[in-house]
């Protein structure tokens, strides 16, 4: 009898500075330990550290590729179904990611999603409270309040400008702490 392979859904997510990144880098390192072959992908708008690469606020960095929507990172994966799939700033990809990485679970792949759940003003960001509810498992952090040092489940814009609707991602909705803050609930506003 031959042994089916079982594919999972992991979701990491929080707000800005939380340790996404971080953590995501820690289960594609022991993947490839484990000597399972994995496929690293990063939202071609991201590169705050360098096109092809995924990296922490922490400077931990891992090479990447780059996909600019969904239908790209299904052309990177060139219907190969690798162990693990690592995607970064899901939260870019938008709602056409949920399907793709049910597909890929069914295959057989252990899918880890980290991103957002929260956008800048304090609302469920898509597609992550959707693969939330579809995950196997859900790593939730939080962050470290920059005004008051609680544990921080949201981030907002500290810098003035018009970029549009937080729930409609945009390459102006990316930074780090030049644009962004952690909060705690009570600092949100």
């Amino acid at each position: 009898m031959s042994e089916e392979r079982l594919g999972r859904l992991q979701v990491v997510c929080g707000p800005m500075f939380a340790g996404k990144s971080e953590e995501l880098l820690r289960r594609v390192r022991r993947a490839q330990l484990a000597g399972l072959t994995v496929e690293i992908v990063n939202h071609s708008w991201d590169e705050r550290h360098g096109a092809g690469r995924i990296a922490s606020h922490a400077g931990l960095s891992i090479p990447s590729r780059a996909a600019t929507d969904v239908r790209s990172l299904e052309a990177l994966l060139a219907g190969r179904a690798p162990d693990l799939l690592a995607i970064d700033e899901a939260q870019f990809f938008g709602d056409g990611l949920v399907p793709v990485v049910e597909a890929l679970v069914l295959a057989g792949t252990t899918v880890v999603v980290a991103g957002l759940c929260v956008t800048f003003d304090g609302r469920p960001f898509e597609p992550l409270p959707s693969l939330m509810a579809l995950a196997d498992d859900v790593t939730k952090l939080t962050a470290v309040c920059a005004v008051c040092g609680r544990d921080a489940p949201f981030h907002v814009r500290t810098v003035a400008g018009d970029v549009g609707d937080a729930r409609v991602p945009r390459t102006e909705h990316v930074g780090g702490t030049e644009a962004y803050e952690a909060r705690c609930r009570l600092h949100l506003r």
